[in-house]
């Protein structure tokens, strides 16, 4: 590879000028045709030089798939049932039992069946979890602790005999339950859960304890008032013959009753208390459990990945605990997809609100002339353009995400399963970590009539802060991306096979880490900036050099520190590996979606995704900058496309949040309403 020339000649001047003039021209002519390799690309250059005419209907199709119909069947059922609505201000006691009416409405009532499509069709029940979610995220929460959790850990983690007896009742909500894995002392750390289940040989039971208040099973939902049963997470404990007198098989699941179902009474030996008022998601009856000597029978065990026979033996398809305990915890991966897919509906509803808003609101303007839409000023434009393209680049991409999680289900392939739970976790984190800073920012973007609870930022902002939380602290799930990202990279000089999701690494080691072209460092012309294939690259250079620096400083510092602490010296490299890996396959996924989308959106779906490629990029620029992959005037024309994007994106942001197709009694906020905005909102103060 050439080495950069730090004396340029006179013919590298002027292949410089003849660059800009050529690049100019752009700006004043038509674009010859010989520029122009094919149709699709004629169309792609075009769109930066006109109003775009976006087919929102078309456009929303493509967006909202084959579920449409069950998503506007939730949606419908709550605009026919006004009093299912949940009012701006409301007591938690009331929220909860609205919450739980609301499940019940829908279930019963509206004949909508989330249970089914677990198992049989994921991606339709997480059709059905985002409908409810825009609803009431609480009912969202709600829905996902009664079926994916509760009942996705009988389903996946039990045998026939558990879905025979409690399938149906699970289903039509005659038994609420709970999923009671977070500890007072542990989260995160699901190895080192305190709860026990003690096999009694005698009885043919076990028995569940609580050892010590760090054990007591904190934040589970449905538990502090609706749940009549919970599947605890404990050690499974044997009796043995030998001088410890007990083996520890690791932790299992157990159904375990918590309430008598006709008085709905607390059971004998178990104790329950509130968790009271929180930040948000008050419609979700959060609660502790603690256990004093609860049998249960043997046959409660969810016993797929280990079994205990009447005589006490334990049985098991896996060799060892560490196996064991990552098929469970490989079986509840659902959750992070859920997370992850329903956080983009999120940041739907609030980029609704708040574009809607920005163009409805007007505010100073040239003088002697008409005052302008705030979104016409590039500042806000700035703080919500990039926001606008991020969301659909996480719609492809959690939809991606969830596609592979029910072709998961289907096939059980072992590569396909450390797939998904990698991705889920980066997904997960990234998504959800983006979206709460982006609520803030949306609420700031409306001014004094943001902060107004009827038209909903702190609500959502609030109910949505603890999806960085659940299923994972983001920073443990980043750090498990890094982890498999270390993985796949000795694997790649041992000759092994990388996972789909990791495929570009084969090829990055040989290509991305190559000396950066001198040349290619200095292209600064709109359409090589605008190739799909520069800006996936870049997301991937990045990455490659991250990969291989952390690697480096890795071995080097555990010489010194040990595994764990080398680990630890180097965790702020990691997770920005970990993320600029998720970044470079939400780029795949959108541009993908480009390539796929209906030609008569494809201008405007590319445009977006230049726009999330080009943003990225320039928000990290230092990277690019200090190892010359990028050179000053390639950074500044960056910069400069960047945001003439941003003003090109903001002629079209209405019909774009309109594709997302939220009905007004959906979204709610007065001042999002598609029309008299301003007179729904002062009715509601009373005017």
């Amino acid at each position: 590879m050439d080495s950069p020339n730090t004396n340029p000649t006179a013919e590298d001047e002027s292949q410089l000028v003849s660059r800009r003039i050529q690049r100019l021209s752009l700006h004043l002519t038509p674009i010859p045709n010989s520029f122009i390799r094919d149709h699709h690309q004629l169309q792609l250059l075009t769109c930066a030089r006109v109003k775009l005419s976006v087919n929102t209907a078309l456009l929303s199709d493509f967006l909202r798939g084959k579920h449409r119909g069950i998503q506007e069947k939730v949606y419908e059922y709550f605009k026919s049932r006004p009093d299912l609505q949940t009012p701006v201000e409301i007591s938690k006691d009331e929220h909860r039992e609205l919450c739980m009416r609301q499940l019940l409405g829908l279930v019963r009532e509206a004949g909508i069946r989330p249970f089914r499509y677990i198992v049989e069709d994921p991606s339709k029940y997480f059709a059905i979890a985002e409908a409810a979610g825009s609803v009431d995220m609480s009912l969202g929460i709600k829905l996902g602790v009664q079926y994916s959790l509760w009942g996705g850990s009988v389903l996946n983690l039990g045998t026939k005999k558990h879905k025979d007896k409690y399938y149906d009742v699970i289903d039509n909500l005659e038994y609420p339950g709970c999923f009671a894995m977070t500890e007072l002392h542990h989260g995160s750390n699901v190895q080192g859960l305190q709860t026990v289940a003690t096999f009694d040989p005698i009885t043919d039971e076990f028995i569940i304890n609580t050892p010590n208040d760090g054990a007591i099973k904190w934040w589970i939902g449905n538990a502090a008032v609706h749940g009549k049963f919970a599947t605890v997470f404990a050690r499974l404990l044997l009796p043995t013959h030998d001088i410890k007198g007990v083996s520890d098989m690791g932790v299992h699941a157990f159904i375990v009753p918590i309430r008598d179902l006709k008085t709905h009474q607390t059971l004998p030996g178990v104790e329950i208390h509130d968790c009271g008022h929180k930040v948000g998601l008050n419609g979700v009856d959060n609660g502790a459990l603690r256990f004093h000597s609860v049998r249960i029978p043997r046959d409660n065990l969810l016993n797929r990945f280990g079994d205990v026979s009447r005589d006490g033996k334990y049985t098991s398809n896996l060799p060892s605990i560490n196996k064991r305990f990552a098929a469970t915890l490989g079986e509840l991966v659902g959750g992070r997809v859920a997370l992850a897919y329903s956080s983009v509906s999120v940041l739907k509803v609030s980029m609704t609100i708040a574009i809607r808003y920005s163009l409805l609101r007007q505010q100073f303007g040239p003088p002697k002339q008409p005052e302008i839409s705030i979104l016409d000023y590039q500042s806000h434009q700035h703080k919500l353009m990039p926001m606008l393209a991020s969301t659909y680049a996480f719609h492809f991409a959690t939809l991606h995400l969830v596609q592979m999680y029910s072709e998961m289900k289907k096939s059980h392939d072992d590569q396909l399963v450390g797939d998904v739970h990698s991705l889920s976790a980066g997904l997960k984190a990234y998504v959800t970590s983006y979206t709460a800073k982006s609520l803030s920012t949306c609420r700031e973007a409306c001014g004094g009539h943001g902060y107004a609870a009827v038209n909903r930022f702190g609500s959502l902002r609030n109910d949505h802060d603890i999806f960085q939380t659940f299923e994972g602290d983001n920073t443990v799930l980043l750090q498990q991306v890094a982890a498999d990202l270390l993985k796949q990279y000795r694997e790649k000089f041992q000759g092994g096979t990388l996972a789909v999701t990791w495929n570009y690494l084969r090829e990055s080691m040989n290509t991305y880490l190559s000396q950066p072209n001198p040349v290619t460092a200095r292209w600064e012309g709109e359409e090589h900036l605008r190739d799909p294939k520069f800006q996936l690259d870049a997301f991937r250079y990045r990455t490659s050099r991250l990969l291989q620096s952390v690697a480096v400083r890795l071995r080097k510092h555990s010489k010194t520190l040990g595994s764990f602490g080398a680990w630890n010296r180097c965790l702020n490299h990691l997770l920005t590996l970990a993320e600029s890996h998720i970044e470079s396959v939400i780029l795949a996924k959108f541009i993908e979606a480009v390539q796929s989308c209906p030609e008569e959106t494809r201008v405007t779906l590319k445009l977006v995704c230049d726009l999330y490629a080009l943003d990225r990029i320039w928000n990290d620029i230092g990277t690019y900058r200090i190892v010359d992959y990028v050179a000053p005037n390639k950074a500044k024309a960056i910069h400069k496309l960047t945001e003439y994007l941003s003003f090109q994106l903001r002629n079209v942001a209405g019909e774009l949040v309109d594709a997302f197709n939220l009905p007004d009694h959906v979204t709610r906020a007065p001042i999002a309403m598609q029309s008299e905005a301003y007179s729904q909102y002062t009715q509601h103060v009373g005017f």
